[in-house]
């Protein structure tokens, strides 16, 4: 499949006019070659990341976050330096679909209404005509709040997960914004959600919240995301698809204490 084939096939779902400005999505690395035979998806580039993709064979790689926010010169032997070196020696390309993605609610960043059955969900912050961060809608039904943890945990890992807030007697209305979404607690809020799922909630924002928060870790959503997102992608691509899971750096502390 040529590249400028897959990078169209990308931006159809995640179309880069809407990302967000201070973001890089987009091509991150270029290759030489321009027929692409293996993709590999992730969420993250870093080294242990991209190594496992091209051990299996990717000539090109897909991730969630971009490689920088603010691109350097590789001056120092960081993740960064060692990611450069990894696809350059393999030739292998490297695009991130970053806010771009997370501002389509009918693709992969849906993923959890869509699980849930949210009722006419509607953007916490919107961007754009029929684009916008973070989603609120009603459940189907009422239900409780353990009856709706054992029904994400059967999706996502809610090891490292933490609350606050008061426990609502029932939960009907649920917001949530995959990966870092504190910033958008007072719009969960004003839409009247009994429950916010995010990641990445400070202290004295969690402390001054009026609804109750889920803070499931900024990667647990954003891994099911992309997870779809590869499996989107290998039902139209002409080009073989994998997914690589993330080596997350959290991991539940008693657990590693033994």
């Amino acid at each position: 499949m040529q590249l400028e084939q897959l990078i169209a096939a990308i931006e159809c779902i995640a179309p880069l006019a809407g990302a967000a400005s201070w973001d890089k999505s987009g091509l991150q690395v270029a290759c030489r070659h321009t027929d692409i035979h293996r993709l590999a998806v992730a969420l993250d580039p870093v080294p242990s990341t991209i190594a496992a993709a091209l051990d299996q064979g990717a000539d090109f790689v897909l991730t969630h976050h971009p490689l920088s926010l603010s691109p350097h010169l590789p001056n120092c032997l960081d993740n960064y330096h060692a990611v450069l070196s990894l696809l350059f020696r393999a030739d292998a390309g490297l695009y991130a679909a970053h806010t771009s993605l997370d501002v389509q609610p009918d693709g992969p960043a849906g993923w959890l209404a869509r699980f849930l059955g949210l009722r006419h969900p509607d953007f916490l912050e919107r961007t754009g005509e029929n684009c916008g961060f973070g989603l609120v809608g009603d459940l189907p039904a009422p239900c409780s709040l353990a009856d709706l943890l054992k029904r994400l945990q059967s999706r996502i890992s809610l090891d490292v997960a933490v609350t606050a807030g008061t426990c609502p007697e029932s939960v009907h209305r649920v917001a949530y914004c995959t990966g870092s979404g504190g910033s958008l607690i007072a719009e969960a809020e004003a839409c009247g959600a009994d429950l916010y799922i995010t990641g990445d909630i400070k202290y004295h924002p969690a402390l001054d919240s009026a609804i109750f928060l889920l803070d499931v870790g900024h990667h647990s959503l954003e891994e099911v995301m992309m997870q779809e997102m590869q499996e989107r992608l290998s039902r139209t691509l002409e080009v073989e698809t994998f997914f690589v899971a993330s080596d997350t750096p959290f991991r539940p502390a008693l657990a590693q204490l033994g």
